[in-house]
């Protein structure tokens, strides 16, 4: 019986042992092998160097033939010499079941392979790519033009509404001034025509000062909208303030509009100007009237939210539009007409509640009415407490006394009323017309109080009082001015001055001069070297 390992002849018989042929079957078979096993070499290193590339069992089966191949030329060249045609079956029939799975298994693989991009094709889809780059980039630039083309018509636009809100002013401010104008400039030359009648005398003075206070009132609101004049800001008891206005209001409305006052409980108290809050509120009220021509209800509500006050104010009126809400706030925006109204009073509104760091809202729709929120930050009673008692002492007055005052205004007019004023309460006043006209004489004078304007040529007035603090550090100050920016005043002076405000009558003028003197004298703390440099 036939064995695997028999006497067979060396396969060099066959080959009649010519060295020739025997050697070019060694070296033939022994270069084959080698290759055959170099390749799982390389497959081996690829695996390892390419771990994200999924290997399965093909990758095995493969290097199993590629072996086995090896063997059988191995074999080849050993049975030249020797005659072992068993084992070379046995090599031969594992390269055989190696060779028939691997070959089913890799005609599969044939379109993942051929599906491989190629060089050429990766040129072409590089190329393709940096096409829709230089696309994207044109799209990009393109999209910049765009949003910069409408980035200027934005801004044409808004200073175009600029322009129209500046004309709408300056329109609104000349009507109503004209009138302010003519009523002063018509009741002072019937006042010329006959001067001895008194009691028209008294009756004609009485229309021009109103005219005037109606004036006052006028460049309060524009000062106020514009958040340039420094408001009175003290605590303010918010429950106070609206119980405290229910019967003005109901006034002012009148007896076709039933008002409803709604108080919340523990409201605490906000911090801004008591005056020009009620002018607001009263405002807002006003303004809910004109709403409801037949009549109608109103409400006025106040409550605790967190850490703010609440002030509402609703009607059961006309309602707003959503355009004219847009512009409700604007300054001498009105729907009213001709006559009616100045538009300035919800603007008003809006910058005593800005000024006192809150905010206005408007909720409004045609036929339904319309409700105002006003926000302002809440304080506990407590903590104003001590400024309010801290007001109430500063605000004691001494008994009046005169003094000797210099009295510098560029105005002649308004400079001749001042000093007239002063002198029938007894004080001694010296004029002068301009910041160097003034501390030229004071430098040769005794003053006890140096009662100046702000704005002039020249020298401003705090340029004046700084030089004339130089030499008397002790010195009483009070401006008396119609500039808007009252915080320059104080940034010059630092704060060691008394402002009033441009027109102010004799009696205020002369209780404020009074108790001025009255005050003892204390030399004024230097104002810091920022402050001095921003001043110049």
């Amino acid at each position: 019986m036939p064995t695997f390992f028999s006497d067979y002849a060396p396969h060099g018989y066959c080959l009649l042992w010519q060295p020739e042929l025997v050697w070019t079957y060694v070296i033939s078979d022994a270069l084959i092998a080698l290759a055959y096993f170099s390749i799982p070499i390389v497959l081996l290193t690829f695996v390892r160097k390419r771990p994200d590339v999924e290997f399965g069992r093909v990758f095995w089966l493969f290097a199993l033939f590629i072996l086995s191949c090896g063997f059988t030329h191995v074999l080849g060249i050993w049975n030249l010499w020797h005659g072992d045609y068993g084992v070379e079956a046995v090599v031969k029939a594992i390269t055989a079941l190696a060779s028939l799975p691997t070959a089913i298994m890799l005609w599969p693989l044939l379109p993942k392979a051929l599906a491989l991009p190629s060089p050429s094709m990766l040129q072409q889809k590089n190329e393709e790519l940096a096409g829709v780059l230089v696309e994207r980039d044109r799209a990009l630039e393109q999209l910049r033009a765009e949003v910069a083309h409408r980035e200027r018509a934005e801004a044409a636009l808004v200073q175009s509404k600029k322009i129209e809100a500046i004309g709408q002013l300056t329109g609104g401010i000349a009507h109503d001034f004209n009138n302010l104008l003519q009523a002063i400039h018509g009741n002072l030359e019937l006042i010329g025509l006959a001067p001895d009648q008194t009691d028209k005398v008294r009756r004609w003075a009485g229309n021009a000062a109103q005219a005037v206070e109606r004036g006052t009132k006028l460049t309060g609101q524009l000062l106020t909208f514009s958040r340039q004049q420094r408001l009175e800001a003290k605590p303010i008891d918010v429950a106070d303030l609206v119980t405290g206005m229910d019967e003005l209001i109901r006034n002012s409305v009148g007896p076709r509009i039933d008002v409803e006052l709604s108080i919340g409980e523990e409201l605490g108290v906000v911090t801004s100007d008591r005056t020009q809050l009620e002018l607001a509120l009263l405002n807002l009220a006003i303004n809910a009237r004109d709403a409801m021509p037949s009549g109608g209800r109103l409400a006025i509500g106040a409550e605790r939210r967190g850490e703010t006050v609440v002030i509402t104010v609703t009607d059961t009126g006309v309602g707003m539009p959503p355009e004219v809400i847009e512009r409700a706030l604007e300054p001498f925006f009105t729907t009213k007409g001709p006559g009616r109204g100045t538009g300035l009073g919800l603007s008003m509104v809006y910058g005593v509640i800005q000024q006192a760091g809150g905010r206005v809202d408007i909720d409004s729709a045609v036929g339904h009415g319309t409700t105002v929120v006003m926000t302002l930050p809440r304080q506990e009673p407590a903590e104003a407490a001590s400024g309010e008692q801290e007001t109430a002492a500063a605000g004691v007055a001494s008994a009046p006394v005169t003094g000797t005052i210099l009295l510098v205004d560029d105005d002649d007019n308004v400079r001749v009323a001042l000093a007239d004023m002063l002198e029938a309460r007894g004080h001694v006043v010296q004029q002068a017309a301009s910041g160097v006209e003034a501390l030229a004489m004071f430098k040769g004078q005794l003053f006890d109080l140096l009662l100046l304007d702000f704005a002039m040529p020249g020298m401003t007035g705090a340029d004046v009082a700084r030089q004339a603090l130089e030499h008397k550090p002790d010195l009483r100050l009070l401006f008396i001015t119609g500039h808007s920016d009252s915080d320059a005043i104080d940034q010059a002076v630092a704060g060691n001055a008394r402002v009033l405000k441009k027109p102010i009558g004799a009696a205020d003028l002369a209780t404020a001069v009074e108790q001025m003197l009255s005050a003892p004298r204390t030399p004024p703390a230097p104002p810091p070297a920022s402050a001095r440099r921003s001043a110049r």
